[in-house]
């Protein structure tokens, strides 16, 4: 059986033909009597969520009883950006089965509306709308709302969350839901834009735009986060998405980023840059931006 790309492997179907799964190197296991092939790394965030994708695959081949993949599970299946994936799958059901403990299938027991539930690749899920509420209502802020952004993004009909919002009221999360969904953006393009952006409303700074515009003599530039009335901008992990004169081939990488930081600071633009090493310590990145926002309003 495959979930996009991923041949998983369940000991069941494969004892009676006597193929030992444990005695096979190249395999890796993913669950209880679930096995995918070992790939080369592809990198960190791929390969979580290559491992995610496999595991909702073989959960949903094991589950007997109806199921909704839910939560960051959907948000995986939906194509969302999530940070921070973990080995559990997440499934609404509405009948409570005699689970066996340590499963890693954290199971959320209620009714699921007919208009909250959808279809994704063949996997029954909870719908966009709903797996961004539950996403933002329950994960750390930021998390949530790297889940909204992309769904947004994506091109998520914002009053739909809302009507989410409202048949969900006085259940658990719903309020912090509605927290996190008022600072969604669309316009966010990096999981890594978002949570700086969250760092630094929640320090207390005024709400920066993602995407901000920047045109130089060099080209058209944006910025992951600017303040257009400040004149300042913030680059996150130093990259820059633009179009222009410069060139973008690899050799050329480096002096191009000087031109760009060059032409966008001639029209008279402070850019800061931040790392995630500089989301480690939020209240320093929060003071050195608010520094730079001070100075250019004397």
């Amino acid at each position: 059986m495959t979930s996009s790309g991923a041949e998983v492997m369940l000991v069941r179907e494969t004892a009676a033909s006597g193929v030992r799964l444990r005695d096979q190197r190249s395999l890796e296991r993913i669950r209880r009597g679930a096995y995918v092939a070992r790939v080369p790394p592809l990198g960190p965030a791929r390969d979580r969520r290559r491992l995610a994708r496999a595991r909702i695959c073989a959960v949903h081949a094991q589950l007997r009883l109806e199921h909704w993949f839910s939560h960051e599970s959907a948000a995986v299946l939906w194509g969302c950006d999530v940070v921070g994936l973990t080995g559990l799958v997440h499934v609404v059901q509405e009948t409570r089965p005699h689970a066996r403990g340590g499963d890693p299938v954290v199971r959320h027991y209620g009714r699921l509306l007919d208009e909250h539930r959808a279809e994704v690749d063949g996997f029954p899920v909870t719908s966009l709308a709903r797996t961004v509420v539950d996403c933002a209502g329950s994960l750390p802020a930021d998390r949530g709302l790297v889940v909204a952004d992309s769904a947004l993004r994506r091109g998520l009909d914002p009053t739909e969350l809302a009507d989410v919002v409202r048949s969900r009221a006085g259940t658990r999360g719903v309020a912090r839901a509605r927290l996190v969904l008022d600072a969604a953006d669309g316009r966010a393009e990096s999981p890594g834009g978002t949570i700086l952006r969250w760092a630094l409303v929640a320090g207390g700074l005024p709400v920066p735009e993602p995407q901000v515009e920047v045109r130089t003599r060099g080209g058209l530039f944006r910025l992951d986060l600017g303040w257009p009335s400040a004149q300042v901008g913030m680059e996150f992990d130093g990259f820059v998405t633009y179009s222009g004169a410069f060139g973008s081939t690899a050799p050329e990488v480096v002096f191009a980023e000087k031109q760009r930081q060059d032409a966008i600071e001639d029209e008279g633009w402070r850019v800061l840059r931040v790392t995630w090493g500089d989301l480690r310590d939020t209240d320093a990145l929060v003071r050195r931006v608010r520094r730079a926002l001070t100075g250019r309003r004397r």
